[in-house]
């Protein structure tokens, strides 16, 4: 009897495992996932919010404000350790380290020496992850073994102020990375198999977003912000095809990553507004329509999410903000109380989360719902809506602060801390 009794639970456990795994139902293999437009799918929402979520595992990985990729069952972690630079495969079902690959490398200093760790995500695509590290370390490794396929560091002792935060990009066979600093950067293109250059563009050094892909008129575009401008690049040989003007003023950065819509690029930065334009393809090259100018509702880190014509984001004075993007009128605003008292910036390392100096956290499209992530560690649930702001659940979800995206599969959340990710689901 005994020994059914130990086989019973045994098959049940096997069983419970599998069924895990299989609940997985969405990727999230790069910066703000699969489109980097920060949708979710399969996510059903609670009919009565708990007040509180309890974790499934805790996985210690070190100190980083880098989103976690999520491939089937795995989950790739980049952080730092002590004097080295860490990337992790885990079981995304156990929490369990499958593989590790760590180089020495210093981290952040001066300003940004609070967030010692990288900000840049891991990209996963075509069985290889691709790292980025805070001084420009570009690693790519193979995803089931953590072998490392080739690592460069082509601009040695070149890097932006508050040092790298922009996530390689995966396209078409080559991954392309935003590297170096002020007078001394570019944009380039590895073959992702091999590690051998493809292209360089070296117009300017690179800001603190991220490179997106934009398609016009069957052409291949990536759309990125650098230290003054907003470029597109044609993705198969690199040349410049596009360019408008978008320079930080003071100590303001361009930090928040372009929003592909089609052939609509909006775009917005720290007391800059927000604006659309639509890319056309004219002769041989690309020229932009002004759709629309807000400039009430400036953001600071935060990249907005659009959803049915509605731009839900958190400004630089910690306001929830929506715009109708058929105008560009704002629809609502609603402050983020209480204020993340206390957060330290995520590029800059010096800012407030409150009333001051905010705008950091990160929103995700869940579908039934909004879900923000403050670096207060609460994750906030709020109805999509062009009517106001309705909040539905504000639960802690960490003991340190949190900068990284919440990736969410189906109804599990994986939350990226300041010491370890931590695994969540909502039932």
């Amino acid at each position: 009897m005994k020994n059914m009794n130990r086989t019973i639970i045994a098959v049940t456990g096997v069983v419970f495992l599998m069924t895990a795994r299989c609940a997985l139902t969405q990727n999230w293999p790069q910066w703000r996932g699969v489109n980097r437009d920060a949708k979710a799918t399969g996510f059903t929402a609670p009919k009565t919010w708990p007040k509180e979520l309890t974790p499934k595992w805790k996985a210690a990985v070190g100190q980083a404000d880098a989103t976690p990729a999520l491939v089937g069952d795995k989950l790739y972690v980049f952080a730092r350790q002590g004097d080295e630079e860490v990337t992790r495969c885990l079981d995304a079902v156990t929490g369990k380290e499958v593989w590790a690959d760590k180089y020495a490398a210093a981290g952040a200093t001066g300003p940004a020496s609070g967030h010692a760790g990288p900000r840049s995500s891991p990209t996963v695509a075509d069985g290889k992850v691709v790292t980025l590290g805070v001084r420009g370390t570009l690693s790519c490794l193979d995803a089931a073994t953590g072998k490392v396929l080739w690592r460069k560091d082509d601009f040695s002792g070149a890097w932006p102020r508050f040092f790298t935060a922009s996530s390689p990009i995966i396209v078409g066979g080559l991954c392309i990375a935003q590297l170096g600093g002020a007078g001394n950067g570019a944009m380039v293109a590895y073959d992702l198999a091999t590690g051998d250059q493809k292209w360089k563009w070296t117009g300017e050094g690179p800001a603190y977003a991220s490179p997106v892909l934009m398609t016009v008129d069957g052409s291949k575009l990536i759309v990125a912000e650098t230290e003054k401008n907003i470029v597109a690049l044609n993705v198969a040989d690199g040349k410049l095809v596009w360019e408008t003007p978008f320079a930080a003023q003071g100590m303001s950065y361009n930090a928040a990553t372009p929003i592909v819509d089609g052939q609509t690029l909006i775009y917005c930065g720290q007391g800059r507004g927000t604006k659309a334009v639509k890319i056309e393809k004219q002769g041989d090259g690309f020229t932009a329509k002004e759709l629309w100018s807000n400039p009430e509702n400036s953001v600071q880190f935060v990249t907005p999410v659009l959803k049915n014509n509605l731009l839900v984001g958190l400004s630089q004075r910690n306001d929830f903000f929506c715009i109708n993007t058929k105008d560009g009128k704002t629809a609502w605003t609603a402050p983020l109380t209480p204020p993340a008292a206390g957060a330290e910036g995520q590029a800059g390392g010096g800012g407030r989360g409150g009333r001051g100096r905010g705008g950091y956290g990160s929103i995700v499209d869940a579908g039934p719902v909004f879900l923000a992530l403050t670096p207060a560690s609460e994750l906030i649930a709020f109805q999509p809506s062009d009517k106001a702001y309705t909040e539905l659940a504000r639960i802690k979800v960490a003991e340190t602060p949190t900068y990284a995206y919440p990736v969410v599969s189906g109804n599990r959340i994986f939350v990226q801390d300041q010491n370890a990710v931590i695994l969540y689901t909502v039932e």
